[in-house]
């Protein structure tokens, strides 16, 4: 059997399935072959399974991405991963270190630090619990393998969804190694390089670094310069001590800097705030529904400074028919960011800062037999230990009072403003003065500070059994248990958000304010106006009609008696909307205790059986699990339940509302069928699925925090096919299509956008299509060679990705996203190891919005994240 690592050129990534004893996954594409080793006695191998296996005798639906692909379609970070493997969308939302991976339409994470991604990364063994998405940095890149569907049984508590596993080479005992320089479009300048070798016989090393720097593509008019640039550099290092065949450790040691602005956002719908916006900016707030336009508005620039470092230790040692297995890792995160989240040229939000700091120490250790019998098995343990330390800031910027000034205006026709409520509030308290210049107050806002301790363990096995010739039975579980503990410490300074609408102090001003709108209404009615009348209008009637008139105020005043301290018909609710940062209920408290405890037992069992040495089908049903998330933002609130308790017990801080401190753990199931074939020059995969995810964890942004909710039921019926074919030996071309039909079978209190405000609201998503999940996403990809001389040859590459028309946010916003993007590359590779290529990444610059959310304090407006205009250039890379 030899190893290589399939070079697949094509845009499509090969799509294979390599088993994964692991959980319930789904289904399983096929390898693509070596466009120079087209023999049948080459097999690709990988590891996601925890143990080398070829993906032809691994029945488990995994893509395989080798570094040759990466390398010649330059696949610069895992949002690039996407465009050759269709069933993988990589989203990067609001920093340079918030990427959400979803396979087969589920996923969540990562722009809240408390939840549990879906989506598990790890790099050589070692999970990644939040990561950025650059991969094309790691020196010595062997290959990336996406594993589609629940993987529980292996990995454990962050794999309902499926796994990004990278690997990275091994020292080598032999000198080697590779330096490249990139340059490209908006000043891209990419330096790499790595090196290997022996140290002594038994101890070799390996060293590599990289530097990663590019100028924005979009413009900030406002302060005169590019921005969503890139900024990054990072080292790593390995030794491998193997003093004999059976034993080896092997240490890895990291650090990467980010230190860059990202990410734009551009206003996709203009609402009534946008005169005001723009009023404040002297005419520059907004480049209003123009996002394509990649020009925006800020008053400070973002920042995002990420330190992201680590080391792991792997120990293997064989005796007999038995391996073991350990890998010891530590690693820390620390982030910090700073954005003008309003995205306006109006100084509305002064600051939204985030630093977080991330510790994660995990061990994992297993033991696999190779026996020659009929049976084979793994057992393991994890364990993982992480804190998470937060602290955010969000408080108002110089124009947001006069900005809450225009709103309050706006809601009651002009008849209240800022300085009118504060007088008012103040009297009514007994103190005209107290209020005074105080409501949206410059530097005003929330002190945020959250505390997240993650412990879990897991045991897990999977057996092979071989009754007979070619038949095998796979049975694999997983226990985890995971406990967390979290606790807030955040304070309000906003003094409007402090208010009591409901007060009985305010009693005689809602009074006064039902009493002249009823009137108002009354007499507008009567004249016909299909408006309340006005003060002109009310004073004439009173002339002309000084019976009705005297009928209808008794009727206004005797309104505004019985209702002025009814919650339901309070004339001040129209003004809570701007109550935007109200007074945080702490947890842990008398009645929530801060804390999750989850236990689950995963499980897989499978059948595959080779029809001959070409073709293996499978069938699989498994199930995976994902513990609690915790809702570490400024709308974590308590449930429903917990308020009234709060409530009763005296507890609850003014203008308390109801929401989610966390979500309830996931569970997936999948039922899966598949049959794979591996041929001299053809090979191929094709995969049909049902997989289900009760609880499913949906993390909406809302504006300022995030909604984080279970939806009882999400299902997807899928299939899922690639190929390759290699019609003579110069040229390979591979295809790969993803049908999914996904649903969100119950979720009743859905977080959608709602109409006319476009802010987030609960909503009966029952029955609906889970939005920003395409139809059909397919790759298609050539790769040709040719010989030009006895020491040169040409190697042209070009993929095509392609996804349907999909809406994308739910809600009554129909906005769509079809992307149709083309990648082309030429290379010319010489034989003293020195290759020269010039490529082009959305070579048509097709656009599209990668997300869009409700603009921030800006009711009725709705922003979005534009995709990645083209980008090319050329890179020089010597292997030696």
């Amino acid at each position: 059997m030899k190893k290589f690592e399939l070079l697949a050129a094509s845009a499509l990534a090969m799509f294979s399935a390599t088993s994964a004893l692991a959980q319930t996954t789904p289904s399983t594409p096929a390898p693509a072959p070596q466009a120079e080793a087209n023999t049948d006695g080459d097999d690709i191998v990988v590891t996601a399974t925890k143990r080398e296996q070829t993906l032809l005798d691994t029945p488990v639906a995994v893509s395989v991405t080798s570094a040759a692909t990466i390398e010649q379609a330059q696949i610069r970070d895992l949002k690039d991963l996407q465009s050759v493997v269709p069933s993988l969308r990589v989203n990067q939302l609001q920093s340079s270190a918030n990427t959400n991976f979803i396979i087969r339409g589920f996923g969540n994470g990562a722009n809240n630090a408390g939840i549990e991604p879906s989506v598990g990364v790890f790099i050589d063994g070692v999970y990644r619990s939040r990561s950025a998405a650059q991969i094309s940095d790691l020196p010595n890149l062997k290959r990336i393998e996406v594993l589609r569907g629940p993987q529980s049984t292996l990995f454990g508590k962050n794999a309902s969804a499926g796994i990004i596993s990278i690997v990275t080479a091994e020292p080598a005992f032999k000198f080697g190694g590779t330096a490249e320089a990139t340059y490209g479009n908006y000043n891209a300048v990419v330096l790499k390089g790595a090196v290997t070798g022996p140290i002594s016989d038994t101890l070799a090393f390996s060293i590599g670094g990289n530097y990663n720097r590019r100028d924005g593509y979009a413009y900030d008019v406002q302060q005169k310069t590019n921005v969503n640039d890139r900024n990054r550099w990072g080292i790593r290092g390995q030794l491998l001590f193997q003093p004999n065949a059976d034993f080896k450790i092997r240490v890895i040691g990291d650090y990467d800097r980010i230190d860059e602005n990202c990410c734009v956002a551009g206003n996709l719908i203009n609402g009534p705030t946008g005169a005001i916006v723009n009023a404040l900016a002297g005419g520059t707030g907004i480049d209003a529904q123009n996002v394509f336009s990649y020009r925006v508005y800020n008053n400070f620039l973002s920042s995002n400074k990420i330190d992201n470092y680590g080391g792991s230790i792997q120990a293997d040692y064989n005796f007999g028919k038995f391996g073991l297995t350990s890998i010891t890792a530590y690693r820390e995160v620390k982030s910090a960011t700073n954005q003008d989240s309003d995205f306006t040229g109006a100084d509305l939000i002064g600051r939204n800062s985030a630093n977080v700091g991330i510790d994660t120490f995990t061990q994992e250790l297993r033991l696999a037999t190779d026996f020659e019998g009929p049976l084979n098995f793994l057992l393991g343990g994890f364990y993982f230990n992480e804190k998470i330390n937060q602290r955010n800031q969000i408080t108002f910027g110089s124009q947001f009072r006069p900005y809450g000034n225009a709103l309050i205006q706006g809601a009651t026709g002009g008849a209240l403003n800022v300085a009118t409520l504060e007088s008012t509030f103040g009297a009514l308290e007994g103190n005209p003065a107290k209020y005074t210049g105080t409501f949206f107050r410059t530097g005003d806002g929330l002190n945020e500070s959250y505390a997240l301790k993650d412990e879990s363990f897991s045991i897990f096995g999977t057996a092979d059994f071989k009754p007979v010739d070619r038949l095998t039975l796979t049975a694999g579980f997983n226990y985890t248990d995971d406990r967390k503990r979290f606790s807030t410490n955040v304070v309000s300074s906003d003094v409007f958000s402090s208010i009591n609408f409901d007060a009985p102090q305010y009693a005689p001003f809602r009074n006064q304010l039902l009493y002249q709108g009823g009137l108002a209404q009354l007499i507008g009615t009567q004249l016909g106006l299909g408006r309340s009348a006005t003060a002109a209008e009310i004073g004439a009637f009173a002339g002309a009609n000084p019976a009705a008139f005297s009928a209808i105020n008794a009727g206004a005043l005797a309104n505004a008696n019985a209702n002025q301290n009814n919650p339901a018909a309070n004339p001040l609710a129209g003004l809570r909307p701007l109550q935007f940062l109200p007074p945080f209920q702490n947890v842990p408290n008398a009645v929530e205790p801060g804390k999750t405890s989850d236990g689950n037992f995963s499980y897989t069992l499978r059948a595959a059986y080779k029809l001959d040495n070409h073709l293996n089908a499978y069938v699989t049903y498994a199930t995976g699990f994902k513990a609690s998330s915790v809702n570490l933002s400024r709308d974590s609130r308590p449930t429903a339940a917990d308020l009234i308790a709060l409530r009763t017990a005296g507890l609850a801080v003014v203008n308390l509302g109801s929401g989610s401190r966390f979500a309830g753990p996931e569970k997936s199931r999948v039922i899966e069928g598949g049959i794979k074939g591996q041929y001299r020059s053809f090979a191929f995969n094709l995969a049909v699925f049902q997989q289900q995810i009760t609880g499913f964890q949906s993390n909406v942004f809302t504006g300022t925090g995030f909604s984080l909710l279970n939806a009882p039921k999400q299902s997807t019926f899928g299939i899922e096919f690639d190929g390759s074919v290699t019609p003579f030996k110069a040229l390979t071309l591979n295809g790969a299509v993803t049908y999914l039909d996904p649903k969100y079978d119950s979720f009743p209190n859905g977080g959608a956008i709602v109409a006319g405000t476009y802010t987030v609201g609960p909503v009966n998503l029952s029955g609906t299509r889970p939005a920003g999940i395409p139809e059909f996403a397919a790759s298609v990809g050539a790769t040709y060679t040719q010989q030009l001389s006895h020491g040169m040859k040409l190697l042209l590459r070009g993929d095509f990705d392609y996804q349907t028309p999909v809406q994308i946010a739910e809600g009554v916003l129909k906005i769509e996203r079809e992307v149709k993007e083309l990648n082309l590359a030429a290379t010319l590779q010489f034989e003293n190891g020195l290759e020269v290529s010039a490529w082009g990444r959305n070579v048509t610059n097709n656009q599209y919005i990668t997300t869009i959310f409700s603009s921030v304090a800006q009711s009725g407006s709705v922003s979005g994240y534009p995709n990645q205009p083209v980008t090319y250039g050329g890179t020089i890379r010597f292997k030696f």
